[in-house]
């Protein structure tokens, strides 16, 4: 009698992964906030690292513009976002990630890291489309 076992996935697991990956997409909705932003009005935005935040704004708001963030993205209690610049002139940089009125952005390394798992992806500087170059759900 030949027994066949199957690996099934605890439920715990499963919501993990489920709220990693709404982790990523949600970032990676703010990235496609900002390139659109920066190509449809024709000025630079930037990605602005916070205490337990990361806000979308227009690198220089406009005399008539309210001096807020145009969108952010929450980070849940404990949760780490470290933004690396391959490119940057200086070692130690401001957390700002510019994206330019053509579209394309500063070549950017995002890590997450939280109670549900940790993600990196690197950002195409021409697309700003991410290539998820580590995934793990806990």
């Amino acid at each position: 009698m030949l027994l066949l076992m199957l690996a099934v996935p605890s439920l715990t697991g499963v919501f993990a992964s489920r709220r990693l990956k709404q982790s990523l997409d949600g970032f990676n909705t703010l990235v496609r906030q900002a390139q659109q932003r920066s190509v449809m009005e024709r000025r630079p935005y930037l990605i602005v690292w916070s205490k337990g935040r990361v806000l979308l704004r227009p690198e220089v708001f406009g005399e008539d513009e309210e001096v807020k963030p145009t969108a952010e993205f929450r980070l849940g209690k404990g949760s780490v976002l470290r933004l690396s610049l391959p490119a940057a002139l200086a070692e130690k940089h401001p957390a700002e990630w510019i994206f330019w009125p053509s579209g394309n952005c500063e070549p950017a390394i995002v890590q997450f890291r939280g109670s549900v798992g940790l993600w990196t992806a690197s950002y195409s500087p021409l697309t700003a489309q991410p290539e998820v170059t580590q995934y793990a759900a806990r």
